[in-house]
């Protein structure tokens, strides 16, 4: 770890004034600090501001503080009553310690897994742009199979960003140029040429909530994850899906997926599939094949393209009742 500056702050202004890498649970930056993956000269300790607090809104709707603990969210009544695909998401990730320190705002910025980017003796263009991509040619069985680019194949690890984003949670954010509400739809970036410009954030913009719209009434939600073991490990493939049906007929859907793509990755083509038509399990197959049809495969994850599919058809079968809960 290289030596850095270390300051606190005491107002999201004073945080927005000092700059810097802001620091709450720590569970990814420390890591990545002791890897020298990250090297900040300037770490900022927010964990005195304000931003611990679950908030109804007036409109129905939930404010969520970036400091909030991951266990807390997951636990919250609210939560659990109105919006149980991100209280699923939550509990799926990580251990019990860890959600106990990590926050809604470190969720949303969490670094890859990527093998390449964590170990500083290979090439990765996300740690130094133009070094070139370790993945593409190396051993790529965890990457993305959508959204990638020649630059860079790494997959974002947040398990409730994915819940986040079909929830189309909205991002508020503090920053040198003031304040800024942002959908999370529009707040990540596929990598393209620049795969280390990861979200629209600007130097010293600071997340300070995430906001949920109000639960439609009769609307169900489900987190699907699939991976290599059930406690303490990334999605392989998962499914964020919420849906609203009447008389058999799903009058809206909302499908996001993890684990298989660069950002959280939600795919309005399958859910216009949906909308309109029976709940059957030939409509969710249907939709599946749509939502990865753009999927390409590199030498070892192809199989991605598969279970995705298939946590897409189980996670809806679970969410319209049609078919055993998983």
């Amino acid at each position: 770890m290289q030596a850095f500056r270390y300051s606190q702050a005491r107002s999201v202004e004073g945080a927005a004034r000092l700059g810097g890498t802001f620091v709450a649970g720590g569970t990814t930056l420390i890591d990545l600090m002791k890897l020298n993956v990250l090297e900040p000269q300037q770490v900022v300790d927010i964990n005195a501001l304000p931003l611990s607090q679950v908030e109804d809104e007036k409109d129905g709707g939930l404010r969520i503080g970036a400091l909030v603990r991951n266990s807390d969210l997951a636990n919250h009544p609210a939560v659990k009553a109105r919006y149980a695909v991100l209280s699923e998401a939550l509990l799926s990730g990580a251990s019990p310690q860890l959600r106990n320190m990590a926050t809604t705002g470190g969720n949303l910025l969490q670094k890859t897994r990527c093998y390449y980017y964590r170990d500083v003796n290979y090439a990765c263009n996300k740690r130094k742009p133009g070094s070139g991509c370790s993945a593409i040619d190396g051993y790529n069985r965890i990457h993305a199979v959508l959204g990638g680019s020649e630059q860079c194949v790494a997959t974002h690890p947040s398990d409730m960003a994915v819940a986040m984003m079909a929830l189309e949670a909205v991002i508020l954010t503090s920053g040198p140029k003031g304040e800024r509400r942002i959908p999370l739809n529009q707040f990540y970036l596929e990598p393209g040429t620049t795969p280390d410009k990861e979200n629209v954030l600007a130097p010293g913009e600071l997340i300070t909530y995430a906001t949920l719209p109000a639960a439609s009434a009769g609307t169900k939600s489900h987190y699907l994850k699939l991976r290599d073991r059930q406690q303490y490990e990334f999605a392989l493939a998962s499914a964020a899906v919420l849906v609203r049906t009447n008389g058999g007929r799903i009058e809206q859907a909302r499908i996001a997926l993890g684990g298989v793509a660069t950002k959280p990755w939600r795919s309005r083509e399958a859910e216009q599939v949906l909308e309109g038509q029976p709940a059957t399990e030939a409509n969710f197959r249907k939709a599946a094949e749509t939502a990865m049809a753009g999927a390409k495969a590199l030498r070892d994850n192809g199989f991605k393209i598969e279970l995705a599919k298939m946590a897409i058809v189980r996670a809806l079968t679970v969410v319209t009742g049609t078919g055993a809960e998983a």
